[in-house]
């Protein structure tokens, strides 16, 4: 077609986009690099100037492997792809000049920057190690912004993310960034999220000048560090890898789905804790929000094969917790709640009542509260029977506990709590022993929710999307 329209092959630019590692990692096959050679021969012999071959980090990303496992995972595949080029007749320098490489970059603003500014670092070792010349030895990177990172709820926030997402690229120094419309994960993007994906890294460009300073972190002691923690930490994943005999086999063998299990799994805690936030989710929750309405995606092939790694997002799990509460609220005239049983001053109890709303709220819970206390339990108790549920959270400080906890417990008991939580650290009213549980900074947030939602009565079957 180029040839048709008088268009000199030489000028043809781009990448052909075959990435078999990848391809096999999410339709659950072994790798076949016999088209990336042959692409990447046409290419030498009749389009100088086009690429072949993506090497994409971003499908161990979506798997919530962190940084450190994407930069070792590209690594490696590059290396696969060099071993397979050369034995398929390219010279070292061509096999590099076929590559490209695509990373995610999420909202983490410095750990973006530092893991671009680390994947060439490695990338330059590999062509010194390998003999290939200067000039072909620099890694051209294409950064999307991260699915992981990406909201179903809330999703307006989705427009934060992206932005620091793809201003981390620029000054990371990526020579092509895509940006995920806001609403990616409610459906098919409409016309407003595309527009306002393409115009954030056109703002950025234009009004930013992201693209006018090289290395714009460079210099900088925190980045130059993360650099190299980064880069020592990927080449030490990267040898892992090479030593279970190559990525191939380290696919298959399951070496690179354990380690990523791993990282995820150590992430879901944070997660879980509330130690890592997700603005919208599991922090501060719009419990009044109406989600915007998206054509959903086609339906996938029905002989599709299982991926090799999961896709993963960090907020499924609050979500699920949303969509069981949701799915009872539609058929009722009151959403489920957690009453918060204040003790105290509006003053005294506002910091532990707030924090256990913002809590509670993460599951979609309602949570009335009696305001303020005039010390009158009974009081207390009614304002309770009066909300509906049946979990109460008590909310005051450690000595109001000490003087009223157990006689209000029993109020609250005999107005029909069948579960008793109370905000703060269990240390200072361990000796309380009609109390389920504590809420405080660090617990296990989600497992409070769960067992929260099964004394309601919310089953999580009620949560299960179609």
């Amino acid at each position: 077609m180029a040839a048709d329209r008088g268009i000199d092959a030489d000028a043809l630019l781009g990448n052909l986009g075959a990435d078999q590692f990848a391809d096999a990692v999410r339709a659950g096959t072994e790798p076949d690099l016999s088209e990336a050679v042959e692409l990447a021969a046409r290419c030498r012999d009749d389009f100088p100037a086009m690429r072949a071959v993506v090497v994409d980090g971003s499908v161990v990303h979506d798997a919530g492997a962190g940084v450190v496992e994407e930069l070792g995972y590209s690594l490696a595949a590059g290396v696969a792809y060099l071993r397979a080029l050369t034995a398929g007749g390219l010279d070292v320098n061509s096999a590099f000049a076929a590559l490209d490489f695509r990373y995610s970059a999420s909202a983490d603003q410095f750990l973006t920057i530092a893991a671009l500014r680390a994947a060439r670092r490695l990338w330059n070792r590999v062509g010194d190690v390998s003999g290939a010349s200067p000039n072909v030895r620099g890694q051209r990177q294409h950064a999307v912004s991260s699915s992981v990172m990406m909201s179903r709820r809330d999703p307006w926030v989705n427009m934060l993310r992206g932005t620091v997402a793809c201003f981390a690229a620029g000054v990371g120094g990526a020579d092509a960034v895509t940006v995920a419309p806001f609403d990616a994960e409610l459906g098919l993007p409409d016309a407003f999220g595309r527009r306002i994906a393409r115009n954030t890294q056109t703002l950025l460009m234009e009004e930013g000048h992201l693209a006018r300073v090289l290395d714009p972190a460079g210099g900088s002691w925190y980045v130059e560090s993360l650099t190299e923690q980064l880069a020592a930490a990927a080449w030490d994943w990267f040898t892992e890898i090479e030593r279970a005999g190559g990525l191939a086999s380290a696919l298959s063998s399951g070496v690179v789905a354990e380690r990523t299990a791993s990282v995820w799994a150590a992430r879901r805690d944070r997660l879980a804790r509330r130690t890592e936030a997700i603005i919208g989710v599991s922090e501060f929750p719009n419990l009044t929000e109406r989600l915007p309405k998206r054509d959903p995606y086609p339906d996938p092939p029905p002989d599709r094969k299982q991926p090799t790694l999961p896709v993963v997002r960090l907020a499924e799990d609050y979500e699920a917790l949303r969509d069981r509460v949701d799915s009872i609220t539609a058929t009722s005239t009151a959403r489920p709640a957690v009453f918060l049983a204040s003790i105290g001053s509006i003053a005294a109890s506002t910091a532990r009542a707030s924090f256990a709303a913002n809590l509670f709220q993460a599951a979609g819970l309602e949570t009335p509260s009696n305001g303020a206390d005039d010390g009158d339990d009974a009081a207390i108790g009614s304002a309770f029977a009066d909300s509906g549920t049946t979990v109460v959270c008590l909310c005051g400080t450690d000595q109001a506990y000490a003087q009223r906890a157990d006689a209000l417990i029993e109020a609250l008991i005999s107005a029909g709590a069948i579960q008793v939580w109370m905000a703060g650290s269990p240390k200072a009213t361990s000796d309380l022993a009609r109390v389920d549980g504590h809420v405080f900074a660090g617990c296990d947030a989600l497992t409070v929710l769960n067992t929260v939602l099964d004394a309601l009565g919310v089953g999580k079957e009620a949560g299960e999307r179609t």
